[in-house]
Formats: C-alpha cells, structure tokens, sequence
C-alpha cells in the first residue's frame, strides 16, 4: 500500500542530487508509489498535544537544477503520517536534539527513521565507545591535561569536535606538532563540549572505507581516498569515493554491531573503517547511497524501503 512519507531534512533547494541520500531516498519512495511531504526542522513544533509541522507535498526528479516541485504549503500532524525521515545534517546541537524529544512522542506508531531516541543516545562518535576493541585508542574530555596525556601515549592523533560532521575542524597533531594548546583555546572558547581525540591510523592514506549497514545487515562499501596533501577523507572536503568490497574484518565488525543497530531501530546507519578500526557510526544522516549504488549496482534505497515497509506492515 502506498504510504505517507515525511522528510525533514535540510532546505532540498541547494542539495547536490548526484550524491545526495536523502534526495535518492525520496526518489525511490516516490517511485514505489508512496506520498511525499517535505520541511525542515524549523517547522517542526509541538502544539497542545500535537506534533506538527509546516511545510509543502513533494515531487522529486533527476533533473540538475530542476529537481523538485512543491505544493502549497501546508500545516500537518505529523502522527497522520506512515514514516518521518530525521534527516538533516548535524551538527548536533541542541537544536538537533529537541527534534528528536519532539519526534518521540509519534514514534512508533509513526514511524521515524531512524528511532530518534537512539539517534539522541548514540551519536557518531559516542555508541563506538561500546565497541572498545574494535576501535582506535580513544579519548573523550574537555582538560587540557588529560589530552595532553593522551597525546604524549600516542604521539600521533586525530583531534576533532565531539559533534562535528563531515571533515569539519578535524585535526592531525603528529609527534612534533605544538598546537594542541592554541586548539583547546580555540575549541573551548567556540563551546562548552569535549572533544575527542584518537591515534593516527596511517592506513587512512588508503582511504576510509564507509560501510552501509540497513537494518543491522551490511549492503556494500565505497572507499573515500583523501586528496594529496590531506588528512581528513570526507567527501565534503574533497575525498575521492572508489569502488572497493567488503573484507572478512569488516563483515566482523558489522556482524558485531548490526544486532544492536536493529534493535535500536537504526536502519539506514553508515560506519568508517580505517585499516580494519572502526571509527564512527554514523546514525543522524548518514550518506554514501548513491556513490555504493554507482560502483556496485546494488539498489541500497531499495533495501531501505523493503525494511521501513516491512516494519509498517
């Protein structure tokens, strides 16, 4: 049956609708019949009881520059939906968080993708701590000695924003590096958070490789290779995804946290894996759906339709 679909998500206009996974997502609910409804998280209120939001009727298509039309706009409740997407991008502040206290109180009967109490409960950074061995030594604080204590173990490592996305404010600090102080001034003096820091994995030369899992079960890969001269391999700064598979470590990893992401109703979640350690789960707005489906074929936003309808059946 066809169903009602909300996305909220970031302002549809500017998106690049070649790389874009919410764009592929809304594309391939569109062509399996179902109704679409988008607003960004502005929109999106509580009223008396009522979840709500303002925003327009959907139609998408794969044309540059001409890639959506709406209908008028529209207050709806938002309980009178099938399924609401959470998808705009972090960061996550508290912004991002009173949209999933907010979306909580029409979960599950409408479903939202992915469980926005889980999503609260285990950013990118935070549910890997769960997975100790799987991961790169690890250091989350706002002290400047503790991170100086990490550093000097270490030597070489990453430090980066707790909440930050896409390669932004990532930061190598090798064993002659005298910046961690000038960086703790800079990050503390923006925020009240910690940061983290982790060991340097040289094998991020050879990319960081983006697992996608859709409910818990692992459906391909794609490798994002940093350009000359950079650290950080997200595409947003310039990483160059390649087409590359799945390895016996990485279906070890995946068969170690896929169990956990299904039963928190994570099913569209993507992971980093450099040199066979796990980095991050990725559970606000993952991406990675259009480059896995150039490079391999599979149709990844099909697999994410079959789950959310099973689920709704």
């Amino acid at each position: 049956m066809p169903l009602k679909i909300a996305f909220q998500m970031d302002p549809i206009g500017p998106i690049d609708i070649s790389a874009d996974s919410t764009f592929r997502i809304a594309e391939e609910a569109q062509a399996r019949g179902h109704e679409l409804f988008y607003y960004t998280p502005d929109k999106l209120a509580y009223q008396e009881g009522r979840v709500t939001a303002r925003g327009w009727p959907l139609t998408v298509r794969r044309v540059k520059g001409d890639h959506f039309t709406l209908g008028d706009e529209v207050e709806v409740d938002l309980s009178n939906f099938d399924v609401v997407w959470l998808r705009q991008d972090p960061p996550f502040d508290m912004g991002y968080i009173t949209t999933t206290h907010i979306l909580d109180r029409i979960h599950p009967k409408t479903l939202v993708v992915n469980d926005p109490f889980w999503v609260r409960n285990y950013p990118e950074k935070l549910l890997v701590l769960d997975f100790p061995d799987l991961t790169p030594p690890t250091t989350i604080a706002r002290d400047i000695a503790t991170l100086k204590a990490f550093k000097k173990r270490h030597e070489d490592i990453i430090l980066k924003p707790l909440y930050g996305n896409g390669g932004a404010g990532v930061f190598r600090l090798d064993a002659n590096d005298r910046n961690l102080n000038s960086l703790h001034e800079l990050f503390t003096g923006i925020n009240r958070e910690p940061l983290i820091a982790q060991k340097f994995l040289p094998d991020v030369s050879k990319g960081d490789k983006r697992v996608i899992l859709v409910d818990g079960e692992p459906v391909g890969a794609i490798n994002r290779v940093p350009a000359k001269g950079e650290t950080r391999s997200n595409m947003h700064v310039g990483g160059r995804p390649e087409k590359v598979e799945l390895t016996e470590r990485d279906l070890e990893i995946c068969a170690r946290i896929g169990p956990l992401l299904r039963e928190k109703g994570q099913v569209f979640v993507g992971i980093d894996v450099i040199g066979g350690w796990l980095t991050e789960i990725n559970v606000t707005s993952p991406t990675g759906i259009q480059e896995l489906e150039l490079f391999d074929g599979t149709n990844v936003a099909e697999k994410i339709w079959e789950a959310i309808e099973a689920k709704r059946k």
